[in-house]
């Protein structure tokens, strides 16, 4: 795997483990805001303002990262104002690649651009960062925005809907304190945390984090069952965070992650929830099993060597959920 480091894309070391064997994730560079006049954010400086056309976005249909952008810019009505492109699904020598010759894959239109990386160096010729996705670009100022996902869902929510007149709130004032408080556990145990058990480079850096992996599923599936979502009755940006990792558990994280205590289909509520949620108009088309499949399997070489992607399991997401009755 290769690196930006001030500028240069290099073979990196294993930066991305720590003395134990664990696996740390890094932060991301980008950490601007676009707000609704252009004023700065919580971070990075102003100057973005929420503009139709003005913004595009970069992503892989296999990160669960950059999914979560996808599905609040199809809920916020967006599509038509926030710009696309998708990568390949394999991640290789030149990182996420901006082609079109595989299935659903669109190049880059915007700024010709071979591979994601190119387009971090665009906007930071000496920029030293992983070239992961999502990547919002502003065309008015040449630049990227963010490559926060969280941030993005969150400029998304709220910065667009005077432009778009959808006011639907995903981080509504009177939650927001709940939905941080279960986004830091879901994210540490659970969306980070399949990452750090399938990563992990020692026994007991992989028993930790599977452990603790599973003990927040445990506790997420008895929430969900005295309740529809994450925070009630109502959907909120904490129930679109977990569903892009519980819509690949079965089929990626159980078996390439060694996450398999337990599959998701053996939570009966949190199997239903992660239906439930699927199941919300336009969010099926958000995932691709294809692309989520082809790059675990067949990028991480040090994981599965040979990339044989698995034919199964075979999931309906489309069965009934019955959690319009809790």
């Amino acid at each position: 795997m290769k690196t930006l480091i001030n500028g240069n894309w290099v073979s990196r070391s294993v930066e991305d483990k720590t003395i134990d064997g664990s696996f740390k994730r890094h932060e991301t560079a980008f950490r601007n805001w676009i707000t609704r006049d252009g004023s700065a954010g919580p971070s990075g400086k102003g100057g973005f303002k929420a503009e139709s056309k003005r913004y595009h976005l970069y992503v892989s249909l296999a990160c669960p990262w950059a999914h979560r952008t996808l599905i609040i810019r199809l809920l916020k009505g967006l599509s038509e104002h926030v710009g696309v492109s998708i990568v390949h699904p394999l991640m290789k020598e030149n990182g996420w690649e901006l082609v079109n010759d595989y299935p659903s894959t669109t190049g880059d239109p915007i700024l010709g651009k071979s591979a994601i990386y190119e387009i971090y160096v665009k906007a930071n010729p000496f920029v030293t960062s992983r070239a992961s996705v999502p990547v919002l670009w502003d065309k008015k100022h040449d630049t990227i925005v963010s490559n926060e996902s969280a941030e993005i869902i969150r400029m998304f929510n709220s910065a667009f809907d005077k432009v778009t007149g959808n006011t639907d709130d995903y981080y509504p004032i009177a939650l927001r304190s709940k939905i941080d408080l279960i986004n830091t556990d879901i994210y540490n145990d659970v969306n980070n945390g399949v990452y750090k058990t399938g990563f992990s480079s020692t026994q007991n850096a992989y028993a930790k984090s599977v452990r603790a992996l599973f003990s927040q599923l445990d506790k997420l599936d008895e929430l969900l069952s005295k309740q529809r979502y994450l925070l009630g009755g109502v959907i909120t940006e904490a129930d679109w965070r977990l569903f892009p990792t519980l819509v690949r558990f079965d089929c990626v994280y159980v078996g390439h992650f060694k996450c398999n205590l337990r599959r998701l289909a053996d939570y009966p509520n949190l199997w239903a929830y992660t239906r439930d949620l699927y199941q919300v108009p336009g969010i099926s088309e958000t995932v691709d099993f294809d692309h989520i499949k082809t790059h675990y399997y067949s990028s991480h070489e040090m994981i599965n060597p040979f990339g044989i992607v698995p034919e199964g399991p075979i999931i309906d997401f489309n069965k009934p959920h019955n959690r319009d009755k809790i």
